[in-house]
């Protein structure tokens, strides 16, 4: 029975009930029960979903021994052999059937899962688009194969399929929020608002619509748009936590962060609380420089999600504002100790280190932040600051001329070098420098006197910059 099947009768209804109880009264000791292969198969189905597995095997034990031929309970069997990762025999299972049956949908579907979680991503397909000619209800075959396209990074093949899922069934919710990230991962978010726009001109009331438009806004930085989206999925479905969630995240992405704490908060009431939520609440707290109650948040997160490294560094980030830094930097080490190839973590640590004295130690994690590919530029300044601080004018300039090579584009770092050179008494280099970073970004020339103030006196470099005043 799929999940995407709205007319479908749930297991959840009053019927299944009373199969459920008759089934769990029996296997606790009770009379026997006559059940037929379908309703068996519905109660595997059941315990599988709820990752029951004890009771799942009790009832293909039972299934099999009373329906030995029935190719629902062998294909319940095999999807139960998939999820103890026993996947070579579950397939072995799945050929016997193919073998009485051939014309039977959920084997193919079965099969493509399999494959899928063995990594086969050609033979799910495969199996996929066999299954598709046997399906009552096509946009689950269609939305399997357009995450299968997905997993195969083949985002194209996967906009494909999964717009055919929401033209045969425009209330397949998944089919939507696969859609709109294959929209962003193809680089098409642009596209997205125009096809989510056209949806809910069809579908007004379509909340996840509204929702997923709000997200496209949101990727393009349109995020006054991207609330007034989320405004109506909210309007719709006021216990709609996601749409709150995104919110407060645009909201945030514009500095509204007390707008931002209040509507996080409001996710509390229609879900249980999320270590993210209150990650992000401290973050809001921490750029308001309320640290107490940005320490309450990050605390909250990590005792709900101890492996939180981004909450663990909040904490040590929020300790040093509130002065209290031999003791942050106990947290800084602990989001390194949890994700030791995050070059911001690094970054970080390389600050505490350098404000607590440890020269050797700051040295070596802005070393670190380097190798591990930092994004930015402005490691290489703050690298070359310490050296130079430090009496290591040499490496100091090697720093910035190693930063330059990767970012030959960024002002500062001319600037930057042009100063250090001059105080190794390169002069003719220097104004070169000089000269190249002007011509690149003549506004940011106050670098200059910025770092080294007695250089207002130096009268070549005044003439350099006013010729270069526009």
């Amino acid at each position: 029975m799929s999940e995407f099947d709205d007319d479908a009768e749930g297991l959840g209804d009053k019927e299944f009930e009373e199969i459920l109880k008759r089934f769990e009264e029996m296997t606790a000791g009770g009379q026997a029960h006559f059940f037929d292969a379908d309703d068996i198969a519905d109660v595997i189905d059941y315990y599988l979903q709820w990752v029951n597995y004890d009771m799942a095997k009790k009832a293909i034990d039972f299934g099999l021994e009373r329906y030995p031929f029935s190719s629902i309970i062998k294909i319940r069997y095999a999807q139960y052999l998939s999820s103890q990762h026993y996947t070579h025999e579950a397939l072995n299972v799945l050929n016997e059937v193919e073998q009485i049956e051939r014309n039977n949908f959920e084997l193919y579907m079965a099969r493509g899962y399999i494959y899928s979680q063995m990594g086969l991503g050609e033979q799910a397909i495969e199996n996929f688009k066999s299954a598709l000619p046997l399906a009552d209800r096509k946009d689950e075959v269609y939305i399997a194969l357009g995450i299968e396209f997905l997993n195969e990074d083949k985002p194209n093949d996967a906009l494909y399929y999964l717009k055919k899922a929401v033209k045969i069934n425009p209330r397949n919710e998944m089919a939507l929020n696969e859609l709109s990230l294959c929209f962003d991962l193809t680089g098409r978010s642009s596209e997205a608002i125009p096809f989510f726009e056209q949806y809910i001109d069809s579908h007004p009331y379509s909340y996840f619509a509204w929702f997923n438009l709000g997200i496209a806004y949101s990727r393009l930085g349109l995020f006054e748009k991207s609330i007034e989206a989320y405004d109506y999925a909210l309007a719709i479905n006021e216990q709609f936590s996601s749409a709150y969630f995104n919110k407060a995240n645009s909201l945030a992405q514009l500095n509204r962060f007390e707008e931002a704490i209040e509507v996080y908060r409001e996710t509390f009431k229609y879900e249980e609380h999320e270590p993210a939520t209150y990650y992000y609440i401290g973050e809001c707290y921490e750029n308001l420089n309320r640290f107490e109650e940005a320490l309450v948040n990050y605390n909250k997160c990590v005792k709900l999600d101890p492996a939180n490294a981004d909450a663990w560094l909040g904490i040590g980030v929020v300790l040093d504002a509130l002065n209290r830094l031999t003791e942050g930097i106990h947290y800084v080490k602990k989001a390194i100790e949890i994700n030791p190839n995050e070059p911001e973590y690094w970054y970080v640590f390389a600050e505490v280190q350098e404000k607590l004295g440890f020269i050797e130690e700051a040295s070596q994690a802005y070393q670190r932040v380097i190798e591990l590919d930092y994004s930015d530029y402005d490691v290489w300044l703050d690298y070359s600051r310490l050296l130079h601080h430090n009496n290591d004018l040499s490496d100091a300039i090697g720093t910035l001329f190693e930063g330059i090579k990767k970012f030959p584009d960024v002002a500062e770092l001319y600037y930057r070098a042009a100063i250090l050179v001059m105080l190794d008494n390169q002069r003719k280099e220097s104004l070169h420098l000089i000269e190249k970073a002007l011509s690149m970004d003549y506004e940011k020339h106050n670098e200059i006197f910025e770092y080294a103030p007695l250089l207002k006196n130096d009268a070549e470099i005044l003439n350099l910059i006013s010729a270069y005043r526009k």
